[in-house]
């Protein structure tokens, strides 16, 4: 495929056969700007140019047709109808060389250390925020603090034990953390479905191209989730908590589940008893000890949060108190992936370990200043704002792609209430190849990588690459109709040991 580089708004819908590839003036994963492919895609791209049109066209429906029969699904709930949906899969894997990752790894396993201690912190002595480096009432007042979780005791003071980080590259092929996912991070499940079909669609490629593998992220997982218990309890039971068949992810729910060989249960299969949790079973009660839950803090126990939840279990909340169930992620880490507080999160890593962030932040205003707040008002057509407690694409505004009326009326909701949005420049995100109504076109991604922090700290060798399907679009969730890809990490040229545990990093004297 031959290459130039032309501004994406300008491209046109090209033919895969024949035509060429044309990257805008993003950075694009597979295009050099000088119109090179880039040596670590050149054995894709050279099998790919031997594919036709009626070749790549039937390994995009085999790989649908896979997800169908596995019942891959999504839900993009405010559609014309909130029914699952097959989650929009490119045919074609993104593929990041071995010294790109090496940063990455080091970089999160960095910043999940750091939100840990925070974490501990801001529920313990909040030495950080008497010394003045976070502002007390930007944590105390946010909708996320519990102080349910004041002085609490956490197994290896892991709060936060699956974080899913959402990264992007700038024009300037450096990589960047654009927020931090605390709380019941998902899509992992689609990283590992997204492997085994690109294993399938192109084998000979992946074979070669020495790909590290994230099969044992289930058994990774699993090894995290009874690190929280294994003091106390030498074989603990460990549950996944769902909200149950109608959540957008239960898919994944009933997934990681199954691949992990622990039951999945919703709250009414729980029964507290002398701050004791159990599950019911066909064979009586039986005791659980770990709850990797996938159910949000507010719904876990109505006796401690909202009243009228019947997704969580009367009492839970006070059995974990009690230290007799551990639950992960910890109620209460929402706090720290606040996008008010992510603006902090270089000095908080400088706080407690001393160091300079791996991985930069992306420039954000915080309209709680009245400077900043005009800054963003004036410049509302160039930035993107975002509601400082929303996720999943939900609460936000691109400023250069939204209507005079759409900014008009986040105008208002600024200077309403400013403390609750925070505003980034419009970042492009970089490009990638993919196969779209029978054409190779860049389209924009980002990188969610998944880090597990229990005993130790590891970051799987893969990634969910989710991708922004319309032409130009920047918006890539998966809630708001974006699709995703696979992510070949390429080991060492050396050789690696290939047992797919990745970086990992024993908890510090800090910890």
């Amino acid at each position: 495929m031959a290459a130039k580089i032309q501004d994406i708004d300008d491209t046109p819908t090209l033919p895969m056969t024949g035509a060429a590839y044309l990257p805008g003036v993003a950075y694009d994963e597979m295009i050099a700007h000088g119109g090179d492919v880039r040596a670590h895609y050149a054995a894709l791209q050279s099998r790919i140019s031997t594919l036709g049109a009626g070749e790549l066209a039937d390994r995009q429906r085999m790989l649908e047709r896979s997800f169908l029969l596995q019942g891959i699904t999504f839900t993009v709930y405010g559609a014309d109808s909130a029914t699952e949906r097959i989650i929009p899969t490119d045919l074609f894997p993104r593929i990041l060389p071995a010294q790109e990752w090496a940063k990455i790894e080091a970089g999160l396993t960095q910043r999940l250390q750091a939100l840990n201690m925070f974490l501990a912190d801001i529920y313990g002595e909040q030495q950080i925020l008497m010394d003045g480096v976070v502002p007390r009432e930007l944590v105390l007042g946010a909708p996320s603090y519990r102080r349910e979780m004041q002085n609490l005791y956490v197994p290896h003071k892991a709060y936060a034990n699956v974080c899913g980080s959402d990264l992007i590259r700038g024009q300037d092929g450096e990589f960047a953390v654009l927020e931090d996912n605390l709380r019941v991070p998902s899509g992992v499940s689609y990283m590992l479905a997204n492997r085994d079909a690109s294993k399938r669609t192109f084998p000979g490629a992946y074979r070669e191209a020495g790909v590290r593998p994230v099969e044992r992220y289930p058994d990774l997982l699993l090894a995290t989730l009874k690190s929280m218990s294994a003091d106390w309890r030498p074989n603990p039971q460990v549950v996944v908590l769902t909200p149950g068949v109608y959540n957008s992810a239960y898919y994944e729910h009933a997934y990681l589940a199954r691949l992990m060989g622990v039951p999945l249960v919703e709250g009414r299969d729980l029964v507290v008893h002398d701050n004791m949790v159990y599950m019911r079973t066909t064979t009586g009660l039986r005791r659980v000890d770990v709850i990797y839950r996938r159910v949000d803090d507010d719904f876990i126990d109505p006796l401690t949060f909202r009243r009228d939840s019947s997704l969580g279990a009367a009492g839970l909340f006070n059995a974990y108190r009690a230290g007799n169930v551990v639950m992960c992620n910890a109620p209460g880490t929402g706090v720290a992936d606040d996008k008010a507080v992510y603006a902090f999160v270089p000095d908080i890593i400088r706080y407690y370990l001393g160091e300079d962030a791996i991985l930069p932040n992306i420039e954000t205003f915080l309209c709680r200043e009245p400077a900043q707040l005009s800054h963003v008002l004036d410049n509302l057509d160039k930035l993107v704002v975002k509601a400082v407690g929303a996720s999943g694409g939900y609460g936000m505004l691109v400023g250069p792609h939204a209507s005079a009326r759409e900014r008009s009326e986040f105008a208002d909701a600024l200077k309403a209430d400013p403390a609750n949005y925070i505003a980034q420049p419009t970042i492009q995100l970089s490009t990638a190849p993919c196969l779209v109504d029978g054409r190779i076109e860049p389209r924009h991604v980002d990188l969610r990588p998944f880090i597990l922090s229990g005993e130790k700290t590891v970051v799987t060798p893969g990634a969910l690459t989710r991708v922004a399907l319309k032409r130009g679009s920047l918006v890539v969730n998966s809630s708001q109709g974006g699709g995703s890809k696979d992510t070949w990490v390429l080991a060492e040229e050396n050789g690696h040991n290939g047992n797919g545990a990745g970086h990992s990093a024993e908890k510090g004297t800090g910890q």
